[in-house]
């Protein structure tokens, strides 16, 4: 194998699992370290930067940072990353200073976001403070799109939500509250540089099945539910209620209606439990205010009686896989399970609807009716154009929509400036020894033997009687000091200089997880055997370094390497250090850095 080129920027990014599965890349360690040095707004900054709405995600982002946090390599549970977002943001104090400040230099640029979600927020966060004049088209009465519509309060309080909408439409956005788009071209013809299109996926699905007419009256769209209750205009159901579906906003649903007067409150979904789409803690939230989910079961029918809904009908199913892992759904032939109800919430997806875009203006869908969008720049095929978050290529959820936006700020900024969109720049990078003295680094690497320590909640009973009592206290701080520690600290790297090697071995004795290794090069399938632990881990890499002077290499496994930092005190030369990797995503104010330099 050849050596590890460190200098690439996305090496040690990679290392740091936790920021390479975030899709806006925060750096997740530093601002744990913050939080475990009770420096909150230092930690909200980190990521208000990145993610810019720490209070919300740090209550609802789906986390795609925790299963890849490296604590599960040694337990079962990983860092609880989110919720210690949620800390910084609860215990900032006042960050008002420390905002991009008003007024900024025009620069004589126009854009419209078309949508009031978290993507048209992002660009216009990062594209405010350069002068452009953002005009947000918001068919609601207050900005925050999904956010606002279609995750209840006893989740995400109103005053959370309102102070990080306003955060970002306080640096001058102009707000059209109460404007749905009808035409695209009349946006156009409205005289903007750019457009960005933020919509979402406003449209819920719905089931073809016997007596869904007939029901129709008591059968709700599981998303349009949610946003009537959160603008007031539902607060009441049926004693039973049936939720069909098994993804978060199911789950939403059913909670919801549970607070709104459900004494039977049943969520049913076709696949198996370990299938249902709906995030592990979502689903424990649900078991905790005791609503039942019956897996394995397909509606095939709503029953009725004088035109009122009395029950649905299933068929019971199995899944079964092929060699690929590819699923289907069987009826089991079992008798049909009947379950009464008088309301049933309809939450099995929600897709996307453009009809305000006219056709034959030069903006192209492909066969599923979906915009043609390229996937690195985020334009369509009219230029000036641009698409981001659910209106993209579907629904995801919160942070992936902050990423979007970040990318396709930077793409209108090159666009109305005249510069190519595939002149994206590079990430800002630094890398810093933490040597503080012989055996002392700038962190604390000792490695916490503490278990994940579980959020306090509010006593179901009472959290039950209402619609906006937050469910999820949050950590204090000195549970969120101990949750902190449990913190690998994985951006802090192992870095290897061969020529001060002396090839002691006194690394490899001391490191606890053998990951270290001194032996004969040989190719990749080969030496990943051969280690002292096999490395089979193939999506983590091998640290390679030659250049040693009995021609063997230095092999270490990523994949299991702790940051603990011992093989570096243990190193009798220096050989090895603990050096801090920072890696920042660049926004739109760093497109302007090669056009400068140009």
């Amino acid at each position: 194998m050849k050596s590890t080129d460190v200098a690439d920027p996305e090496y040690f990014h990679k290392v740091i699992d936790c920021q390479w599965a975030c899709p806006a890349h925060t750096p997740v360690p530093e601002y744990i370290r913050l939080i475990a040095q009770r420096r909150y707004a230092d930690a909200f900054m980190v990521n208000w930067e990145s993610n810019v709405f720490p209070g919300i995600l740090g209550r609802t982002c789906d986390r795609p940072c925790e299963p890849a946090c490296r604590r599960t390599r040694v337990e079962e549970k990983p860092v609880a990353i989110c919720r210690l977002k949620r800390v910084a943001a609860d215990l900032k104090g006042d960050i008002g200073p420390r905002l991009p400040q008003r007024p900024f230099p025009p620069n004589g640029k126009r854009v419209a976001l078309i949508g009031g979600g978290p993507a048209s927020l992002t660009v216009a966060r990062d594209l405010l403070p350069l002068g452009y004049h953002c005009v947000v088209f918001e068919k609601d009465t207050r900005a925050g799109g999904l956010m606002r519509t279609n995750i209840p309060s006893f989740r995400l309080p109103v005053s959370v939500l309102d102070e990080e909408v306003d955060r970002v439409l306080d640096l001058g956005a102009e707000v059209r509250f109460g404007h749905e788009v009808d035409s695209l071209q009349a946006i156009r013809e409205e005289g903007f540089d750019a457009v960005f299109i933020g919509t979402g996926a406003p449209r819920g699905k719905d089931l073809a099945v016997k007596g869904r007419e007939e029901a129709g009256a008591n059968v709700h769209i599981g998303i349009d539910f949610l946003t009537s209750v959160a603008f007031g205009h539902v607060d009441k159901i049926g004693r039973r209620v049936v939720v069909i579906g098994g993804g978060n906003t199911a789950m939403d649903c059913c909670r919801t209606a549970l607070r709104l007067g459900g004494e039977e409150v049943t969520v049913t979904v076709r696949s198996p439990r370990a299938d249902m789409k709906a995030s592990e803690w979502e689903i424990e939230d649900a078991l905790r205010e005791g609503v039942p989910i019956l897996d394995n079961h397909s509606p095939v029918e709503f029953r009725t009686e004088n035109g009122k809904l009395t029950a649905v009908v299933f068929e019971k199913m199995k899944a079964e896989y092929d060699d690929t892992g590819r699923r289907k759904l069987r009826p089991t032939g079992e008798p049909p399970v009947v379950v009464e109800c008088d309301d049933v919430l309809m939450a099995i997806g929600q897709e996307n609807a453009f009809p305000w875009i006219e056709r034959g203006i030069g903006l192209d869908f492909d066969d599923n009716g979906m915009p043609v969008v390229d996937a690195q720049t985020f334009s369509s095929t009219m230029p000036g154009v641009f698409f981001g978050g659910d209106a993209a290529w579907g629904p995801e959820n919160i942070i992936w929509a902050v990423a979007h936006g970040h990318q396709a700020a930077i793409s209108i900024d090159l666009f109305c400036r005249g510069e190519p969109l595939d002149r994206r720049p590079p990430p800002h990078t630094n890398l810093v020894s933490q040597k503080m003295g012989i055996h002392e680094w700038s962190y604390d690497n000792d490695v916490s033997v503490s278990r994940r320590i579980p959020v306090p909640h509010v006593e179901t009973a009472a959290a039950l009687k209402s619609l906006t009592v937050e469910v999820e206290l949050g950590y204090d701080e000195k549970l969120a000091f101990d949750e902190a520690m449990r913190c690998l600290n994985c951006d802090v790297q192992t870095v290897f200089t061969s020529n001060l090697c002396i090839e002691c071995d006194a690394c490899t004795d001391i490191c606890p997880v053998d990951c270290i290794n001194f032996v004969e090069n040989a190719p990749e399938t080969q030496l990943r055997e051969k280690l002292r632990v096999p490395a089979r881990n193939l999506e983590q890499d091998l640290y390679i370094a030659d250049g040693l002077k009995t021609g063997r290499i230095m092999a270490k496994d990523e994949d299991v390497c702790l940051h603990c930092g011992l093989c570096a005190e243990r190193c009798p030369t220096g050989a090895w250090d603990m050096q801090k990797y920072t890696y920042w995503d660049a926004h739109a104010d760093a497109s302007r850095e090669p056009a400068d330099a140009a």
